[in-house]
């Protein structure tokens, strides 16, 4: 299960994030300008933002199995359509729809790992599945481009489609609903009335995915600008602290394991992402080599927040609410990154790198009082015996 609902998340990654390596194709080759192969870019992260809580209530409703396979089959075809055009207007709308249908994984993959994992594993397993974002990016960095390069844009956009073939099959050969309790009167209430909990969650891993995806958006810009790294060094070091952040994340799961909480680790990488970002902003500054160290630091320590909070959002609202309350929570996280690199390049343009990655700590800080650490109690998956 954890497998499969991984593979299942990496491929809707692709197909979200993967457009964004051919612009350099789709500006030198097609002749596209580059606000319009940004457009094409975008268009499956424009889809994803539409129908997240939409694809929650879908997994709320019918189940993860019902949704992981719906949607990856629309992912599927929508790319293959998409691979059939020429156009850029083809392009936009076929891809839409295929990051539209692959929202259904972002919530339906990780009710998976919640439902099928005990609370004391919860947290590592949800780690583990939560590597599939950068795994989904890596793998789209090396075939899209590649591929675009040498064959063509349609060629290239027919990967996503061949991807997500690939973990329909082997959902379908895999996947089976966790087993669900009655629905009690418990279960099925609204939890968002009865405190802020997931509220304050939301709004915490907002402020957090600022610091995130400006290091995501501007590592290689920096090294190479300010540094004077070749583009080719500069992309290996990204790819290795990516790799950094991917098991940042189990470390992250596997501590909330041990200590019994989602929050108070949480907590711990709000400092930990303070202290690193104001650390970066000075030794970038100063030109210190250190720096270079500190941003592969904080590649992982900006990422390691995400599985924490996934999963304690999981189980607070319990399994006829996760589904919504993880498009909502996903939703945030994507309004606010879709925001980070056009404010942080026009900072970036004004006062530098130093200044920017320095103002970023700010929002970490302001994450760190409302981390809902002594509401946690409350939570029942926590405590929860295994399943």
């Amino acid at each position: 299960m954890l497998a499969v609902s991984t593979a299942a998340q990496a491929a809707t990654a692709v197909v979200v994030h993967g457009p964004a390596f051919l612009i350099p194709v789709l500006h030198g080759r097609v002749g596209l300008s580059l606000p319009v192969a940004g457009l094409v870019a975008a268009a499956p992260m424009i889809g994803v933002l539409l129908t997240l809580v939409a694809w929650g209530v879908v997994v709320d409703r019918r189940g993860e199995r019902f949704a992981l396979v719906t949607g990856l089959l629309g992912t599927a075809v929508a790319s293959a359509l998409a691979a059939l055009g020429d156009s850029p207007m083809w392009w936009f709308a076929w891809l839409v729809l295929a990051g539209a249908c692959a929202a259904s994984a972002n919530a339906a993959s990780g009710r998976v790992v919640v439902g099928w994992f005990p609370a004391h594993r919860r947290g590592t397993a949800m780690g583990i599945r939560q590597m599939a974002q950068p795994l989904g990016v890596g793998l789209a960095a090396v075939t899209l481009a590649v591929t675009a390069e040498h064959v063509g844009v349609r060629a290239a956009l027919a990967v996503p489609a061949v991807v997500t073939g690939v973990a329909l099959v082997a959902t379908l050969a895999v996947v089976v609903d966790p087993p669900r309790p009655g629905r009690t009167a418990v279960h099925t209430a609204n939890p968002y009335a009865a405190d802020r909990y997931l509220a304050r969650i939301h709004l915490v891993s907002v402020l957090l995915v600022v610091p995130q995806f400006l290091v995501w958006t501007y590592a290689l810009a920096w090294l190479v600008d300010d540094r004077g790294w070749s583009a080719g060094a500069a992309g290996a070091l990204v790819a290795g602290a990516q790799l950094v952040g991917a098991f940042g994340r189990i470390a992250a799961g596997a501590l909330s394991d041990r200590v019994g909480s989602r929050m108070r680790p949480l907590r711990w990488v709000a400092v930990t992402v303070v202290l690193t970002m104001l650390a970066l902003g000075a030794a970038a500054g100063a030109g210190w080599p250190l720096a270079v160290v500190l941003l592969v630091v904080a590649t992982g320590a900006t990422v390691a927040d995400n599985g924490l909070a996934f999963t304690a959002v999981a189980e607070r609202a319990g399994p006829y609410w996760s589904g919504r309350a993880l498009g909502i929570q996903n939703t945030g996280q994507f309004l606010a990154a879709a925001c980070v690199p056009p404010v942080a390049g026009a900072l970036v343009a004004s006062r530098g790198y130093a200044v920017t990655f320095a103002v970023a700590a700010a929002f970490a800080a302001a994450a760190l009082p409302l981390v809902p650490a002594r509401d946690e109690g409350a939570s029942p998956g926590v405590s929860a015996a295994p399943r």
